[in-house]
């Protein structure tokens, strides 16, 4: 979206501005972080929060970038559009050095994590440690928890990341672009919903916490500035349970996420939560349904590609959950049809898919 402010601007005014943001950021591009010459490179000046999710059309949400790196953002949001380039970098270094894309042990690098080792003390189903190395000697206790079914023993804690290694033989996998999903989910102060998961071995009096799984989770926090993540620790795990259990996860147990059908009706619950938010926000009687789902759309206009796909689904899940669907009873829910003769997927690319073009086209 264009800029009414800047486009008011003349010559001069245009160039004092560009000096002012140029000195408020220290010379240096917004993106990568590199140095700006006035004379030398080609500037661009962006809302750093876009105006279409709220950010004000003025000085205080502009920044200057290199013409380049404005160009070649990976996101819309100059914040994300720096996070993102900054992981692009840790990619090339890794490439460069590995001659792979990088995991969790390369971000903890760049951040300055996985540097000391856990000083602990177990006391019966208890377990003591403190983080001296950080100047903090202050004693912290949890209790050890059993597992009812592995008999594996854990506990929860929140650790600063120099603490925290990646175990790159049980989780060699690395960290790809789809991680600016989690990046932009964790931005937008949504909460993870899996906890970081790690393990100690207590041979010695001192061990390293090596984090198994949830690293992408854990990478995204880390290159959003966090610096002290919740891990669940296993104590003395049976490595090669971990090393099994994370390869089904990945191979035989691919399955195990949302089915198509679940997707859409929890889409359908958060497009009816947003119209109670409307309803709501706007003062609207219970009963007052004189709005349109455009209105909607424009109101959340932070999330208009969303609210766009809680409609949709909102539509399928009542088409196929209607009690005048004859068909839904011939259909299997699981996405797999082996019990029913059609899979909620065959709906979803025939008759779903018909649908999408129908609305996209006449209701854009």
């Amino acid at each position: 979206m264009g800029s009414l402010y800047l486009s008011r601007l003349k010559s001069n005014e245009r160039d004092e501005l560009i000096r002012k943001l140029w000195e408020t950021q220290n010379h240096k591009c917004f993106i990568c972080g590199e140095e700006i010459d006035l004379e030398i490179h080609k500037i661009d000046i962006d809302h750093v929060i876009p105006l279409k999710i709220g950010g004000k059309d003025d000085p205080s949400n502009f920044a200057i970038t290199h013409h380049s790196c404005n160009r070649s953002k990976q996101d819309a949001d100059l914040r994300i559009a720096r996070i993102l380039h900054n992981f692009s970098k840790i990619s090339e270094k890794t490439l460069e050095k590995k001659g792979n894309a990088p995991n969790l042990s390369d971000v903890f690098a760049e951040y300055g994590g996985a540097k000391y080792k856990l000083r602990f003390k177990i006391d019966g189903n208890a377990i003591k440690f403190s983080f001296p190395e950080m100047g903090d000697n202050t004693i912290y206790e949890y209790p050890i928890f059993e597992d009812r079914l592995s008999g594996f023993r854990y506990f929860f804690a929140v650790f600063p990341i120099e603490y925290l290694h990646h175990d790159e033989r049980i989780n060699p996998r690395s960290i790809g672009k789809n991680i600016s999903k989690l990046i932009k989910e964790f931005f937008l102060k949504r909460p993870q919903l899996h906890i970081t998961l790690g393990y100690i071995i207590t041979d010695n009096e001192s061990s390293e916490i090596r984090v198994f799984d949830g690293q992408h989770k854990a990478a995204a926090q880390v290159l959003l500035g966090v610096r002290e993540l919740p891990v669940r620790v296993f104590v003395n795990p049976d490595l090669d349970v971990l090393l099994t259990t994370n390869t089904n996860a990945g191979t035989t147990l691919r399955q195990v996420a949302f089915d198509k059908s679940v997707q859409r009706h929890l889409g359908s619950a958060l497009y009816i939560e947003r119209v109670e938010r409307y309803k709501k926000e706007r003062g609207l009687a219970e009963d007052d349904y004189s709005f349109s789902e455009a209105d909607l759309v424009k109101y959340f206009r932070g999330e208009s590609r969303e609210m766009k796909r809680y409609i949709l689904d909102s539509i399928r899940d009542w088409i196929t959950h209607n009690p005048d669907n004859k068909l839904k009873d011939f259909i299997d829910f699981g996405g797999r049809a082996k019990e029913k003769p059609l899979s909620y997927s065959t709906i979803e690319k025939t008759f779903y898919s018909f649908l999408y073009i129908e609305m996209h086209y006449k209701h854009p």
